[in-house]
C-alpha cells in the first residue's frame, strides 16, 4: 500500500467541567503533539453557538496553533464562507500567512455550521450566501492572489499571499464543485458516510486540471479513538455517541464523559442512527484499527487522511493521537 499522509481535524471540545481556556490549551498540546508524531497538518472547525466546541473565532485558534508549532501546516477544515465575506476572510488568512508563511490552508464548507437562528446572528444573507458559494470562492482565491489589472479593491494583508484553497463537504454537490474548479477536496466521511463512494468517484472523474492543481486529490476523514485495548477505545468513544445522541435530541451540550454502557442511555433507533453515521470511526487497540484502516484506505484510494479524535480526557486523546501514528508507521512499514 502506497504511504498516504495523516493529517488531524480539531474541534477544540469543551469537556463537562471544562472551561474554554482549558480546551484551547489542549488544542495547542494536540497540535505540538501532531507535529511531533508526523502529521502533516492541523485543521481546526468552525461551529457556532456549540456549548461543547470553542473553535467559533476559528482564524484566532488557528493562530493560536501556529504560534505553538513550528513546522506542521495549519488551516480550517473549514470556514463555512456563506457566514463570512470573502474579503474578511481573505484578510483573514492573508495574515495568517504572514504570521506563518508557507504553512496556512484555507478549507471552505458551504454549510452555517450552526442552526438556522445563530446563523442569522451572524448577519449573513443564507439562503444568498449558499447559492453565490461559487463566486464566492472565485472571488476570494482572487483577493488572495496577485493584484490583476485594473483592480481597484484588494485585501491587505491578503493579496498575493496564494493561500492554497481546499473545498470541504457531505454531499454530491461538494464533489462536482470541487471537480469543476479543480480544487483540492475533503470529504465529511467521519459523520456523512452515505456518499462518500459516489462522491470521490465524481470528484475523480469529473475534474478538471486548473492552475492550482493539475490532477485530483482527495482527503477522506474518519474519528477515532485507538487505546491499548478494545474495551478501553470502546469506553473512551462512549463519549462521541453521547454527543450524536444529544445531535438528534437537539440538545446543546458541552462535551460528555465517557460512560460504562450506552445501554438504557439511547434508543434503538437512536443507536442504529448513530452507529450508521459513525460507521467508519476507528475504535480499538492499535492492530484493531490498523485493520480497519487498511480496508478504508484500500476501499477509498485516499490521497490522505484526517482524523478527528473525540476522546474527552486530553492525555487519553493524545495517546490516541500518538497510537494512529504507530498505526500509520505499521500499515506503511513496507512501502
Amino acid at each position: 500500500m502506497q504511504p498516504v499522509p495523516f493529517s488531524v481535524l480539531d474541534l477544540s471540545p469543551i469537556g463537562e467541567g471544562q472551561s474554554v481556556s482549558e480546551a484551547l490549551d489542549a488544542t495547542r498540546r494536540m497540535a505540538q503533539t501532531a507535529e511531533a508524531h508526523g502529521y502533516r497538518r492541523f485543521w481546526l472547525a468552525e461551529h457556532h453557538g456549540m456549548p461543547g466546541i470553542a473553535s467559533a473565532a476559528t482564524s484566532i485558534v488557528i493562530a493560536h496553533v501556529g504560534a505553538a508549532t513550528k513546522t506542521i501546516r495549519i488551516g480550517s477544515g473549514g470556514i463555512m464562507l456563506p457566514n463570512h465575506a470573502p474579503m474578511v476572510i481573505a484578510e483573514q488568512f492573508g495574515t495568517l500567512a504572514a504570521l506563518f508563511p508557507g504553512r496556512v490552508d484555507l478549507g471552505l464548507g458551504r454549510a452555517p455550521g450552526t442552526d438556522m437562528r445563530t446563523a442569522r446572528l451572524l448577519r449573513r444573507d443564507l439562503e444568498a450566501g449558499a447559492e453565490t458559494f461559487p463566486h464566492d470562492i472565485r472571488e476570494l482565491q482572487l483577493l488572495l492572489g496577485p493584484v490583476q489589472e485594473g483592480q481597484t479593491v484588494m485585501a491587505v494583508p491578503g493579496v498575493d499571499s496564494h493561500v492554497p484553497v481546499w473545498l470541504l463537504g457531505s454531499s454530491l454537490y461538494s464533489a462536482h464543485l470541487a471537480a469543476a474548479m479543480g480544487l483540492p477536496y475533503a470529504f465529511a466521511s467521519h459523520f456523512a458516510p452515505d456518499q462518500v463512494f459516489e462522491a470521490i468517484s465524481i470528484y475523480r472523474d469529473r475534474f478538471q486540471p486548473s492552475e492550482i492543481l493539475q490532477k485530483p486529490y482527495m482527503m477522506v476523514g474518519v474519528m477515532a479513538a485507538v487505546a491499548e485495548t478494545d474495551a478501553r477505545a470502546a469506553y473512551l468513544f462512549t463519549s462521541a455517541q453521547q454527543q450524536f445522541v444529544n445531535l438528534r435530541r437537539n440538545l446543546r451540550q458541552a462535551f460528555p464523559r465517557p460512560v460504562e454502557t450506552m445501554e438504557g442511555w439511547w434508543s434503538d433507533m437512536e443507536r442504529f442512527g448513530v452507529e450508521h453515521s459513525l460507521q467508519y470511526a476507528m475504535v480499538g487497540s492499535p492492530m484493531t484499527v490498523a485493520g480497519k484502516l487498511a480496508d478504508f484506505l484500500k476501499q477509498t484510494g485516499a490521497d490522505e487522511l484526517i482524523v478527528s479524535t473525540p476522546v474527552y480526557d486530553i492525555e487519553e486523546r493524545l495517546l490516541s493521537l500518538r497510537l494512529m501514528a504507530q498505526v500509520k508507521q505499521d500499515l506503511f512499514a513496507d512501502a
